[in-house]
């Protein structure tokens, strides 16, 4: 490892010893980026890692909220903004009890290079709270969301930080934090958050495009070892907008979705029917428990699909972070798996990773295979600021280049430091990476 690189690193590990899954996401991304820093030595001079690994801002607020039952709770807010070089703050707000600074940091620092890859105007940021949206009525999601937004609002606008939704963050909850916003600012400004309704701003395919953009992304990957004809049976881990959308572009491929998950199982079926997922997911908000009763067939056990005994080609994991671990990963290889490619952000901890790397699986990192959400986000904010809207076929077309794009940005990058031109981890951190140092040297120290 370069000895810079190195340094930082392990001045990171000291100063943020209790934020692991930043630490995890910081370390992917320096070990596979090292190589560039053997050869631009002015990088260590101007700091530029120190600058890189540091958020520009990180928010903390309290967020006071009225149960149905006129009982108050207190929950954390979060704004990070990370790394403006390259656009306005771009990324998520995720509503989960998981969420804390380190997560949001991780994340945060993914996004930066995620949202370069997409070679958009849009730097990188990310935010969110502890709340848990589960199990809420309507108005107490909306009372949550109106008292985020009472502090959130200071430090967002359309050219500065353009957040959208995320885990627990759908077009009902954007709904509900854009119009507080509109309210306190007395201004209409649909460009300050991506993920609306059609009625007020909102863009087509935007619910679809990390799940398409993913399957998109695949295709590059086939067409890349030869396999551009191949048909595979395809696992799918998570039943949130990204599998199922994941899932619906794979069936049109004329792929095989054998097995969907959830947070507390999954279900295995040979001729597996989306409808009903969706309806169980997007209408009743209920367990795949419920589907072979639905479907009138297939399997549903508790547990990850991971773990099962499955005759699979490609794994499609879509659900949170380090759902993947060595032995998963291990028995995913057994059971045929031969390219796994993330729709959700780093859902393969260090271990599956190394094992997909030392077993010749292609592997595509989250920041380059699910990009195609946050690049329809951008999309979103053009036709806001354009005032108009386009049609599903042109976002579609659009968002496929970009997946083409990103792809080859990843490849060439293989390419330039004389890497595997199948090693999208290095190739997606080195693309991403380079474009945000080149910007930050070009707009002077900082």
């Amino acid at each position: 490892m370069n000895a810079y690189v190195e340094r930082v690193l392990n001045d990171l590990k000291k100063k943020d010893a209790y934020q692991p899954e930043f630490l995890q996401a910081v370390e992917e991304v320096l070990t596979s980026t090292s190589i560039v820093f053997d050869l631009h030595p002015l990088y260590e001079d101007k700091a530029v890692l120190e600058r890189l690994v540091e958020p520009e801002r990180m928010i903390q607020f309290k967020v006071p909220w009225m149960d149905d039952r006129g009982v108050y709770h207190v929950n954390r807010g979060y704004r990070v903004q990370y790394n403006s070089a390259l656009g306005p703050y771009k990324g998520g707000l995720r509503f989960h009890p998981s969420v804390n600074l380190g997560i949001l940091k991780f994340l945060g620092f993914e996004q930066i290079f995620k949202n370069a890859l997409t070679t958009l105007p849009i730097g990188g940021g990310k935010g969110g709270s502890d709340f848990d949206p589960k199990g809420k009525s309507d108005e107490e999601i909306m009372r949550f969301c109106q008292s985020f937004m009472t502090e959130l609002y200071r430090h967002i606008g359309p050219d500065t930080d353009v957040p959208a939704g995320d885990m627990g963050v759908g077009v009902r909850e954007v709904g509900y934090l854009y119009g507080h916003y509109r309210r306190i600012r007395g201004v209409v400004e649909p460009g300050v958050f991506t993920g609306k309704s059609l009625g007020f701003g909102g863009s087509l395919i935007r619910k679809e495009a990390t799940g398409y953009g993913l399957v998109y992304f695949v295709c590059e990957m086939l067409k890349n070892v030869g396999l551009e004809n191949a048909k595979p049976r395809v696992v799918v881990s998570g039943s949130g907008n990204v599998a199922i959308y994941a899932c619906e572009k794979a069936k049109q491929m004329g792929w095989q979705v054998i097995a969907m998950s959830d947070s507390k199982g999954y279900i295995v079926d040979e001729h597996l029917d989306l409808d009903v997922v969706k309806h169980i997911k997007e209408v009743e908000r209920g367990s795949l428990a419920l589907y072979p009763e639905y479907a009138g067939h297939g399997e549903y056990h508790e547990g990850s699909v991971y773990d099962a005994s499955l005759a699979y080609d490609v794994a499609l994991p879509c659900a949170t972070q380090n759902e993947i671990n060595g032995e998963r990963a291990m028995n995913m290889y057994n059971c045929g798996c031969r390219l796994v490619a993330e729709g959700a952000n780093m859902p393969s901890n260090k271990d599956a990773v190394a094992y997909y790397l030392n077993h010749g699986m292609l592997y595509g990192p989250g920041k380059a295979a699910n990009a195609g959400g946050v690049a329809t986000s951008a999309l979103e904010m053009s036709q806001n600021s354009m005032r108009l809207s386009w049609t599903s076929a042109e976002v579609d077309e659009r968002l496929h280049q970009i997946m083409i794009n990103i792809h080859a940005q990843c490849v060439d990058a293989c390419n330039k430091y004389g890497l595997d031109p199948t090693n999208y981890m290095a190739g997606a951190n080195i693309a991403g990476m380079e474009r945000v140092i080149e910007a930050m040297l070009a707009q002077g120290d900082y």
